[in-house]
């Protein structure tokens, strides 16, 4: 055994040198470090192919392993410990890691990029269940499960539960979307994936203790459910029942379950019969749980195995040690032994004791793919040394016989479902020209199959294509089969058969067509009518009564022979049904089809006897009947031998011949002339299609281009009219702003001529009442100055010299109160100027700062003006505003250039009146120099005549 050690390799080889055939384990692969630490693998998960798994170790490491490449490659390094592993379906590059800290992250294997992060859990993820189509996942712990949208990733739902109970495992049905949820409690529920619709629930088992379930499988058709837990008993479900079928019970060595898996079969149809048992004791065992035989085991008690995987296409099981270590099994070797054909159990029927020996070989054909390897000595019956000359024309490849397999045919009514397709290959002889195949393929789609999803949709994609790629292939092969309506219908059923296998469904469908359809094509578009003569003659031969009921009815052979040869009996038959029939047709002379035909028609001669309207039989020969198809086969058997050769159909037909090997023979058993003229008439139609959709293109192109202008003429003419409208609503709006701006302005004029009026008033009334009290002032003081002039020329006589000396007293007095008058009246007239200056400058300063604000305001409306005049169309109405705006701008700048005009005005008659104030001063001292000089003359004329008294 080969151990492969990967160490710190991020990429490498699997095995280094070949493992040899036979050999179960094919490698062992450990990782240790430099300083030779074992590191453990924890999980392993295959993909949807089967050629690869993913791998994770305790460190973190996510390594993919291709086993069909050798090679192994480390492709994410989470930094923590796994707990489940999912390849994502839809996209294959994506893979999903559950990780020790209860998150989810999906990470691209090529890129080795994080995709995603999903949160929610609150306990470690035990496993990941992904939706066939890809797009959904369920996560479960053991507190919750949640549905995620892989497109998304975003959580959709999540399952909460008692804390009484907890989960054990949800996830989907194979190819369903039902999802299945199991808990502690041994309950099952099945619920619908889009709803979230409890669909059904399992019965728990009344029978024994209880199990405690810990382990779940489902086999690939969804049909079959085990359950196993804490016991060495296993449940086997019906799930299309809902009941328990069979209870299976290990050997006593196994006391728990711990997983289970399922071995698939490429011949079982998703029914797989094979199971996996890993037990306490790490050994996984293999057994079917139909007869319960064990088949074989992997692991020992030494070396234990902990988690297993196996391939979805059953060739191999990845199963994780006790160790750390990863054992890789070849699940072929393993079951080598049990997959031996049977060929050699059928040698030694003889026509003495065929019924004993039959019996014998049914007993044991039947049992032995079940029985364990190594436990059961079986006696192999040599043949004859010398082969007879029947014997060799009776032989086939492989080593098979034809005459011993038509014997166990006619014992067993069909051949085993396992090697069914192994006798087909062997009896059609298939030559299996890979070379000629690729050379029809390579020429890719034949025309008249282009369009094959419209006339025939099928719900399956992958159907859909194969059908197309065989009939293309057919197509290329020959011409006529480019012609033939119904050969969709004979080639179906072998495409649905051989899905997986294109090129031997191309040779078996081509086998068909050259032996069993012989003569089909000669009266081509329409039926062989030679064929349905021939089973009608057959018909009349053998039931008169119900071919004469026929014919009274209306009826011919194109609608109740027609029907069951185009479709090869597919419409009217099972699965199953059908299978054993093509059994019995393909190990018989090609005219067995035709006696078919007329024994499903004479078995159904009761039915067809009360029919009496058309659409009642062309409705009963295209859907299924209560009928027996033993019984059918057992008549076309009665038929064959009993019907006379001059209406035999053997007589027209020919023997089998099987297709050559190397190259397809040429097929030219048609009227050329026929599918000539059909290919010219449609190459003719064809271009007058192609001709009349470029006329209705260019018809379609120039009626787009007259809507599209007709369209925009309109919108033009309509933009044209919300224009006009738009202009007559702009000058309607300016007419009402001139006319409110005419308005404001009279009334500005007209507040102008009121203020002006206002003000000269005021300044009149303030100087003419200053004049008069200054003329007031000046009387009041000549007044005063007469009075004392007077007083004291009065009482000059008297008193001359005390007069003089009060006199002169009162000149000193007057002269100081001159001058304290000249004082005040120069420090009012200083105040008066300093507050005409004051209230100059704040005058100044106010108008100046209205004109600056002003300024800027119609700054900024310019600025916006300018802006907005490369969207005329759309501004217009802001353009008028701000017009309208302007114009008031410069009827304020006017007023205020009136204003400055008149401060001016203001500031000059203040200079005016300041020049008449100091010509007034000028006058009042010269007035008081005159009155001095009065004074000083009165007191020199007084003073000679005191001193005349004196003397």
């Amino acid at each position: 055994m080969e151990v492969t050690d990967i160490g710190n390799k991020e990429e490498g080889n699997v095995w280094h040198r070949k493992p040899t055939a036979g050999k179960s384990v094919l490698v062992t692969v450990a990782r240790t470090t430099q300083r030779g630490k074992t590191v453990r693998f924890l999980h392993v998960t295959f993909d949807p192919k089967g050629d690869s798994f993913l791998a994770g170790d305790h460190h973190g490491n996510i390594y993919v392993f291709d086993i069909s490449r050798n090679r192994f490659r480390l492709v994410q390094k989470t930094g923590q410990a796994c707990t489940a592993l999912a390849f994502s379906l839809h996209r294959t590059t994506e893979l999903l890691v559950a990780l020790a800290d209860y998150t989810i992250k999906c990470f691209d294997k090529d890129t080795k990029q994080l995709v995603s992060w999903m949160r929610g859990h609150e306990g470690a993820v035990s496993s990941i269940s992904v939706h066939s189509s890809g797009r959904y996942a369920i996560t479960t712990s053991s507190d919750t499960a949640q549905l995620w949208d892989l497109d998304t990733f975003q959580r959709k739902r999540k399952l909460n539960i008692r804390q009484s109970f907890c989960i054990q495992k949800v996830f989907f049905l194979p190819d369903s979307n039902t999802i299945v949820s199991c808990f502690s409690d041994d309950s099952i529920f099945a619920w619908e994936s889009d709803t979230l619709l409890c669909k059904y629930q399992l019965p728990v088992p009344d029978c024994g203790p209880q199990i405690s379930y810990k382990a779940f499988a489902v086999t690939r058709d969804g049909k079959r459910l085990v359950a196993g837990g804490r016991s060495n008993l296993l449940h086997l479900w019906c799930l299309d029942s809902k009941q328990l079928v069979r209870v299976i019970q290990m050997h006593t060595q196994v006391r728990t379950v711990r997983q289970l898996e399922f071995l698939p079969d490429s011949l079982d149809r998703g029914a797989s019969q094979t199971i996996g048992v890993l037990s306490q004791d790490g050994v996984m065992r293999f057994i079917n749980i139909h007869t319960c035989k064990l088949l074989f085991h992997i692991g020992s008690h030494d070396n234990a195995i902990t988690i297993v995987a196996v391939s979805p296409n059953g060739r191999h099981v990845a199963a994780i040690m006790d160790n750390g270590s990863i054992n890789i099994y070849n699940v072929q070797s393993l079951t080598q032994k049990l997959n031996k054909p049977p060929p050699s159990r059928v040698a030694v029927v003889s026509d003495g004791d065929a019924h004993q020996e039959l019996s014998k070989v049914r007993s044991e054909v039947v049992q032995r793919p079940f029985m364990s390897s190594g436990r059961t000595q079986v006696k192999i019956l040599r043949p004859p040394a010398v082969p007879t000359t029947d014997d060799k024309e009776n032989e086939l490849p492989a080593g098979l016989n034809k005459r011993r397999l038509v014997a166990l045919l006619k014992a067993f009514g069909e051949y085993p479902a396992k090697y069914r397709m192994f006798v087909w290959r062997s009896l059609l002889c298939l030559p299996e020209n890979h070379a000629a195949y690729s050379s029809l393929t390579d020429k890719g789609l034949h025309s008249a199959y282009l369009t094959l999803h419209d006339k025939y949709p099928i719900k399956s994609h992958k159907l859909q294509r194969g059908l197309q790629r065989v009939l293309s292939a057919l197509g290329h092969w020959a011409a006529i089969f480019g012609e033939v309506e119904y050969l969709p219908l004979v080639a179906f059923p072998f495409v649905k058969l051989f899905q997986n296998n294109p090129m031997l469904c191309f040779e078996v469908v081509a086998t068909v067509i050259v032996n069993w359809c012989q003569h089909w094509f000669e009266y081509l578009p329409n039926p062989p009518l030679n064929i349905l003569n021939m089973a009608e003659n057959v018909l009349a031969h053998h039931d008169k009564e119900l071919l004469q009921h026929l014919v009274d009815c209306g009826i011919t052979s194109q609608l109740y022979v027609w029907p069951l040869l185009e479709t090869l009996f597919s419409e009217v038959l099972t699965r199953e049904e059908w299978l054993r029939l093509f059994d019995n047709v393909f190990s018989n002379h090609p005219s067995f089809l035709i006696m078919a035909c007329v024994a499903y028609i004479t078995r159904c001669r009761e039915p067809l006897l009360l029919c009496s309207q058309k659409q009642d039989f062309s409705y009963f020969f295209h859907h299924r009947n209560n009928l027996d198809v033993g019984a059918m086969i057992r008549e076309a058997y009665r038929l064959l031998s009993s019907t006379p050769a001059d209406i035999h159909p053997r007589t027209l037909l020919s023997d089998f011949a099987p297709l050559t090997k190397g190259q397809y023979p040429v097929f030219n058993h048609y009227p050329e002339f026929i599918v000539e003229y059909q290919s010219q008439e449609r190459e003719k139609i064809r271009l007058q299609e192609m001709e009349y959709l470029c006329e209705r293109q260019e018809v379609s192109a120039l009626r787009t281009d007259f809507v599209r202008r007709q369209v925009e003429e309109e919108a033009y003419y309509t933009n044209q009219e919300l224009l006009q409208k738009a202009e007559e609503q702009r000058r309607n709006n300016l007419a009402q702003e001139e006319e409110k701006l005419t308005q404001q302005k009279a009334k500005l004029a007209a507040m102008k001529r009121e203020l002006k009026v206002k003000e000269l008033q005021l300044l009149d009334t303030s100087r003419r009442r200053f004049l008069k009290h200054q003329q007031d002032l000046r009387a009041s003081q000549i007044q005063r100055l007469d009075q004392e002039i007077r007083r004291k020329d009065s009482n000059t006589s008297v008193h001359v010299l005390p007069q003089m000396d009060l006199r002169e007293q009162e000149s000193a007095a007057a002269v100081k109160d001159l001058e304290i008058r000249q004082m005040e009246l120069e420090a009012q007239r200083k105040r008066l100027e300093q507050h005409l200056l004051k209230k100059q400058g704040h005058m100044g300063r106010e108008v100046e700062n209205e004109v600056q604000i002003r300024m800027r305001k119609a700054d900024r409306e310019v600025e916006s003006l300018a802006e907005l005049l490369h969207c005329p169309e759309t501004n217009m109405q802001i353009l008028e505003e701000c017009l309208t705006e302007a114009r008031q701008l410069g009827l304020e700048s006017d007023w205020q250039r009136d204003i400055v005009d008149r401060l001016q005005q203001v500031n000059a008659e203040k200079e005016r009146k300041r020049e008449r104030l100091a010509e007034r001063q000028r006058q009042t001292l010269a007035e008081e120099e005159r009155v001095a000089d009065t004074m000083r003359d009165v007191a020199g004329r007084k003073y000679p005549e005191r001193m005349l008294l004196m003397k």
